[in-house]
């Protein structure tokens, strides 16, 4: 469980050591993160100067809108990592999976068992923010048909479910791991986003935290009212 305090902190002291930012938009050109390469080592070295050197960056893979293929990834993962180490950054850790929309495309890929995986079977899915899929449990249950386990990108952004609560735990028995963006529990996304991450981190329903890092705008205002003390490392 991830418990917060009203406490000023250095920014660089909010994550544990070996945290693992397993949500980012960090690789060039492929999705609405880093639109080119100088970017994505800004933002790295960013990120790095608040502590976080693990990252498995995650882009979207979203019908035409960004229809990236893990080859595409793998391929802008090597210009990343070959700028960090002509840059001599080598305490950055970096590999890469993807943020799968879960649409019609996404079934036919995962009929054919290749998705891309943060680590062993686990997969980061989304959803509209304003309407589940119709087939959403019949998609969750395909997914695990095929040995992926789902986690569910920051599922407080999900503004249909925020007057039915109940649909959480509906997803948690449906086998759903969850995943907080740690700027829901600020005013970032609007305070109904921040009241449903507040219960949620209430009821204990979160197994993972990330940053879903886009830019470099990132987290100071987070850091003002936590204590990385009492936080967790999953």
């Amino acid at each position: 469980m991830l418990f917060f305090k009203k406490k000023k902190i250095p920014l660089n002291e909010f994550f544990p050591q070996g945290f693992v930012d397993i949500h980012s938009h960090l690789l060039p050109g492929i999705d609405d993160g880093a639109k080119d390469l100088e970017t994505s080592i800004a933002l790295i070295q960013k990120m790095a100067s608040y502590g976080i050197k693990n990252f498995i960056t995650t882009p979207h893979i979203l019908g035409d809108v960004y229809p990236n293929t893990p080859e595409v990834i793998k391929r802008k993962l090597k210009e990343v990592t070959d700028e960090l180490k002509r840059r001599n950054l080598l305490d950055i850790s970096i590999s890469a999976a993807a943020e799968y929309m879960m649409d019609e495309k996404f079934t036919d890929l995962i009929e054919k068992a290749q998705l891309l995986t943060l680590k062993d079977n686990l997969v980061l899915v989304e959803m509209s923010y304003f309407s589940p899929p119709i087939n959403l449990y019949e998609i969750l249950f395909q997914i695990q048909l095929k040995g992926y386990k789902p986690i569910l990108a920051h599922p407080e952004r999900y503004n249909s479910y925020h007057n039915n609560f109940e649909e959480f735990f509906k997803l948690k028995r449906a086998g759903c791991l969850f995943q907080l963006n740690l700027l829901s529990l600020t005013e970032q996304y609007g305070k109904g986003v921040q009241k449903t991450a507040e219960k949620l981190l209430k009821e204990n329903l979160y197994d993972f935290v990330g940053t879903d890092h886009t830019s470099s705008n990132a987290f100071r205002i987070v850091a003002k009212n936590s204590n990385p003390k009492e936080f967790k490392k999953y």
